[in-house]
């Protein structure tokens, strides 16, 4: 990435105070609404890091996003992973869009002494070296954003005991989810990239066949 100051966010109420949110109801999870967040002005002259994981789905953020060796562009509504202490950068654009979608935003402590401390860890979609965005279809997103609503519900009611390992068990079946969802956009690429070679395949055949060769030589 290129050389400029890194501003770390450390929790998720600082997160909600420097993007112009209320207060989270929970210091350790939080649902947000992209509609409501405020950038900063100076958003693109910094590097970011967060101590939290972040998972989301956005529409219309007039901005790219460099993670990584990557730059990626949520005009389209895509679904996109990070975890805590990884780099990024926000680059806002001019054009004006309708934002929405969401963000989940969960501190490791929110995992502590649950199956899920381990398991996050091997889900491979949050680790940038290998990180590509999701695209989602919309029986995909629906999907996901029922899960959304389910532990916003569950965290603004009357926190108990349960509370925790329901949460915990809607985060788990939307990473089980993301998992077989980028399982699929992984075999269609397969199946599109095998098709891309069939068909030069085909073309090269066509070529070596006829008299092509012989008149015009070697294509480049």
């Amino acid at each position: 990435m290129e050389q400029r100051p890194t501003k770390r966010i450390k929790t998720i109420s600082e997160f909600h105070r420097l993007r112009g949110l209320p207060k989270p109801e929970h210091p350790l999870i939080s649902v947000v609404d992209y509609s409501e967040i405020v950038r900063p002005d100076d958003i693109s002259e910094a590097n970011w890091v967060l101590d939290f994981y972040q998972i989301s789905i956005k529409r219309g953020i007039n901005a790219k996003m460099k993670y990584g060796q990557q730059q990626y562009d949520f005009d389209e509504g895509i679904m996109f992973f990070v975890s805590p202490n990884q780099v990024f950068r926000i680059a806002p654009e001019s054009n004006k869009a309708e934002r929405s979608g969401w963000m989940l935003l969960v501190h490791p402590d929110f995992f502590w002494n649950t199956s899920l401390a381990k398991t996050i860890k091997r889900c491979e979609f949050f680790d940038y070296s290998v990180n590509e965005a999701l695209f989602l279809s919309d029986k995909e997103e629906r999907i996901l954003n029922d899960i959304i609503d389910n532990i916003k519900q569950e965290y603004h009611a009357n926190i108990d005991k349960f509370s925790q390992n329901i949460i915990i068990s809607h985060i788990e079946t939307m990473l089980n989810y993301s998992e077989r969802f980028y399982n699929r956009q992984f075999l269609t690429r397969e199946k599109l990239n095998h098709q891309i070679l069939d068909r030069l395949g085909t073309l090269l055949r066509n070529y070596f066949n006829d008299e092509h060769l012989l008149a015009k030589g070697l294509r480049s």
